[in-house]
């Protein structure tokens, strides 16, 4: 099933079972998203897209992404690179990505993966680590890459924090309709011109690999999203290096996930 999360046209935030062919519209769905659901015959019209999800943590990994390692020339990791985004920088499908008033000049796109929690996660094995996967959608790990690698001092909490800088949608995929999340095709699209195009494949560690690791350390909590690495193609390691404009639009898509869009704005 895809999941929505969205405003009605009376501002009502509702869920709702969304259907590609009728993308004005859902279908409202009672109950606990993480638990028993119904999809009601009630039909309302979506104004705008919100966020899937209103996470509890977004964890996101670094450097998960054979050829991405490659291209900014770091060693490959042992173990899952974890870091963490402020739940602040959340927003959805069609809201603008806003290049901040701080001044970050070098703010960058980061195709993902993204996976949700769907119950409580300690220390899980990684033969039942798909078990605690309620679904999965599209991200874009939004990055200022000035304050992230030169006025942070690497340490990449901040520059990966500022409001907006981590959109995900349209919709939630539940699990059932992904049946090999570890080979999936993404891409970013820069204002119609592919920028990343790889494969989920390419991953150093899989989605079961990486919440049975993370779990390890942190309670992963119902609603958390993890942010599975970014392939090949960002921006900063280009030559000449593209960074986000305003007025551009940057999609992610995933194969049989769904396509993510966001104008680019100054604050």
């Amino acid at each position: 099933m895809k999941i929505v999360r969205f405003r009605s046209q009376s501002g009502e935030k509702l869920y709702g079972a969304f259907d590609p062919d009728m993308p004005d519209e859902a279908r409202i769905i009672e109950g606990d998203i993480f638990g028993d659901i119904e999809v009601t015959e009630r039909v309302e019209r979506i104004e705008a897209f919100l966020p899937p999800i209103s996470p509890p943590n977004i964890i996101a990994l670094g450097l998960n992404y054979g050829k991405h390692a490659d291209e900014t020339g770091v060693k490959y990791p042992e173990i899952p690179v974890m870091f963490l985004k402020a739940t602040s920088s959340v927003i959805g499908h069609g809201a603008p990505i806003l290049l901040p008033a701080a001044g970050p000049a070098e703010v960058d796109y980061e195709a993902e993966l993204a996976v949700i929690i769907g119950k409580e996660a300690k220390n899980v094995s990684r033969s039942d680590a798909e078990e605690y996967v309620l679904g999965y959608t599209c991200a874009n790990d939004v990055s200022a890459r000035d304050w992230q690698i030169h006025k942070q001092k690497k340490q990449w909490a901040r520059g990966k924090s500022f409001d907006t800088f981590c959109p995900i949608g349209p919709y939630l995929v539940t699990k059932d309709e992904i049946e090999t999340p570890g080979c999936l095709k993404i891409r970013s699209i820069l204002n119609g011109e592919v920028m990343q195009d790889s494969n989920t494949s390419d991953m150093f560690f899989d989605i079961p690999a990486i919440i049975s690791n993370l779990s390890c350390s942190m309670t992963l909590l119902p609603g958390t999203v993890i942010l599975t690495g970014t392939p090949e193609g960002v921006g900063f390691t280009r030559t000449p290096p593209v960074f986000l404009q305003d007025g551009d639009i940057i999609t992610v898509s995933i194969e049989n996930i769904g396509e993510l869009s966001n104008p680019v704005k100054k604050e």
